[in-house]
């Protein structure tokens, strides 16, 4: 009997204890989902944000630019409005002659690119490395890269003509300052800290610049990389419109001698829309090749 009434006792007991709530429960994941998506919405908005605002300033100018056309505050024959530069723009698109010298216009740029950088490169490591290389080639480096595109011009003309090797030798010039500059910036900012470190796990020479110099410096090689494609592409532009027959500054040469403003303006946006996209393209590529580095804040 007493076994009887001890189980009873013991059951309703328990039976309590799973009814009563516990003090301190267990954490739950939802508030985690919660906050995550909080988080993920909150980003989204932030992001729709900024790019409706990027477009408040140019829509203000092609409207401001509709009115200039409609009242002619501005002769037609000097800026046409902008239906006739879009209907013109897709009429180069579909004769193929927009596809034609944008593809030229982008070889030229490869080739002068891949030189000044190849170049560059090499240049801003012996900078960085060489205290006495740098002694003696850095001054002379910094008074010819004060030399702009244009200035350099007429003697190339003379030495190498004005074929194209004319336009590789001005856009890999462009290239290679920026890229030269900060190859140097970033290999000279490498903390002494990791040197040390480097040191201490007895790394070879080429260990040290492979697995410490060469990894801490590449934001800022890429950087120099990113620049000068960019440059490379404006001294492309300079270049075909002062000597070439051919590309897409060629066209605004030849929309100008025809006094035809309409090509003149569907070439400037071509050239500002491929030059906007190559930066985006560098940006989001620099994203991803430096996505280990963790934000200060």
């Amino acid at each position: 009997m007493p076994a009887v009434l001890n189980f009873a006792v013991t059951g309703a007991y328990e039976e309590r204890l799973a009814a009563r709530p516990l003090a301190h429960p267990l954490p739950r994941s939802r508030p985690r989902v919660r906050a995550a998506q909080s988080a993920g919405l909150e980003g989204l908005k932030n992001w729709a944000t900024s790019w409706l605002w990027a477009w408040v300033v140019p829509l203000l100018l092609l409207g401001l630019w509709t009115l200039s056309s409609h009242y002619q505050w501005i002769a037609l024959q000097v800026l046409p409005p902008p239906a006739q530069v879009w209907d013109t723009l897709l009429e180069l698109t579909r004769s193929g002659e927009l596809l034609a010298n944008l593809q030229i216009s982008a070889l030229r740029v490869l080739y002068g690119f891949a030189i000044g950088a190849s170049v560059g490169l090499a240049l801003g490591v012996g900078l960085g490395l060489s205290p006495s290389f740098n002694a003696y080639v850095f001054p002379l480096f910094k008074a010819i890269s004060q030399v702009p595109v244009i200035g350099w011009l007429p003697l190339l003309m003379l030495l190498v003509g004005i074929d194209e090797a004319l336009k590789f030798l001005l856009i890999a010039k462009a290239a290679l300052v920026p890229v030269a500059v900060n190859t140097c910036q970033g290999i000279q900012g490498v903390s002494n800290s990791y040197v040390e470190v480097a040191k201490v796990f007895r790394f070879t020479r080429w260990q040290l610049l492979s697995k410490v110099v060469f990894p801490a410096a590449m934001a800022q090689i890429w950087n120099g990389l990113r620049y000068g494609f960019t440059h490379a592409w404006l001294a492309l532009v300079v270049v075909e419109l002062l000597a070439s027959s051919e590309g897409i500054g060629f066209m605004i040469v030849y929309g100008r001698q025809l006094f035809q403003l309409d090509i003149v303006l569907a070439a400037v946006v071509v050239v500002g829309v491929v030059g906007y996209l190559i930066d985006k393209v560098l940006g989001a590529t620099e994203s991803y090749l430096l996505r280990w580095r963790k934000p200060a804040f």
